[in-house]
């Protein structure tokens, strides 16, 4: 590891900081491929300066639902609340099945775990869903990050429905699935069951602070009540309404990601094995792990290495040719 390393209590992407401390001699600018978002973004609408100078509307937070449930083809009687980012949900969750006992399907997403962990439910991370036991609520995320593993809609079927027979949770993190709309559980959502989505992963705009939940209103109700008033900013309001509304965009664009993984997949074949993944980023594994992060880092280029498996580095998608360029080049040198 880099001189000047330091051990986190959870390792992210997209933390250029650290990335500059690890690897103050690397060229500028960096290019970071940490994250699991999407390097090209939306175009951003013009945005009416009223939407910096008063509070957020409801006219506006209905705009914004309506095509969050158009887009996610959201159920009708399924409960929606809109977030400043899934981050913060996932800190709330716990708040509506207190002193749970709560399983973990892992490895993945590091927030998810210590939540719980912090409101003092009884917390197991699990490796197998048969494992689940006598706990009353599971987490998991489909597509999983960050191996991109897919639980079956009948599987998490079954699961809501014996979670729900013991007035349990199951709550799924559906952060990716925007370019795998077949994964989703919205259009069938059964009894017991909490969504999640992310919206700034597929946009491209992880800034906005946009994430929303999906579930029963007793639930849905709950987390609105906990959020309190205004809690999306007006801009996001707007640019996520636009955004979602675009569907024409989201279908090109899920086709030009798939077809830039893989042409990152052929990056990587020497180098390890592609182990997983999804549109927005690829899982490698190989013994060269360390010197491959390290070798990477020195060129100024960012990737996502694990706690868990330092066998594994994680690569999102290069934003542009010179991009592309670079990253071959550092290739061939390693």
């Amino acid at each position: 590891m880099a001189a000047g390393a330091t051990k986190e209590a959870i390792w992210h992407g997209g933390d250029l900081a650290t990335a500059k401390a690890l690897f103050p001699q690397a060229p500028e600018p960096w290019i970071d491929l940490s994250t699991g978002i999407n390097p090209i973004p939306y175009p951003l609408p013009e945005l009416p300066l009223s939407l910096w100078q008063r509070l957020p509307g409801t006219a506006e937070e209905a705009i914004l639902l309506a095509a969050a449930r158009k887009a996610y083809r959201i159920r009708p009687e399924s409960g929606l609340v809109a977030a400043p980012g899934t981050q913060i949900l996932i800190e709330l969750l716990p708040r509506l099945v207190p002193a749970a006992k709560v399983a973990v399907l892992g490895p993945t997403y590091g927030e998810h775990a210590p939540a719980w962990r912090k409101a003092g439910a009884t917390m197991r991370e699990i490796v197998d869903l048969t494992e689940i036991g006598d706990a009353d609520v599971v987490v998991l995320v489909n597509p999983n990050n960050p191996d991109g593993r897919i639980v079956p809609t009948q599987t998490l079927v079954e699961l809501a429905g014996a979670l729900a027979a013991r007035g349990g949770l199951l709550v799924v993190d559906e952060a990716f699935a925007d370019f795998a709309p077949e994964v989703s559980l919205l259009p069938i959502l059964p009894e017991g069951t909490l969504v999640l989505r992310s919206f700034g992963k597929a946009y491209g705009l992880a800034g906005l602070r946009l994430g929303f939940a999906v579930g029963e209103a007793r639930f849905t109700d709950a987390l609105q009540t906990m959020l309190g008033p205004w809690a999306v900013a007006g801009p996001a309001l707007h640019v996520g309404a636009v955004a979602l509304g675009d569907a024409a965009w989201l279908s090109t664009t899920a086709g030009t990601r798939a077809a830039d993984s893989r042409r990152l997949d052929a990056l990587l074949a020497p180098h390890g094995r592609v182990v997983g993944g999804t549109v927005l980023y690829r899982l490698l594994e190989t013994p060269r792990a360390a010197s491959l992060f390290e070798r990477l880092g020195q060129a100024g280029i960012y990737v996502r290495r694990f706690q868990h498996d330092p066998s594994r580095l994680r690569f999102g998608l290069p934003g542009d040719e010179a991009a592309w360029t670079r990253l071959a080049d550092t290739f061939a040198l390693a």
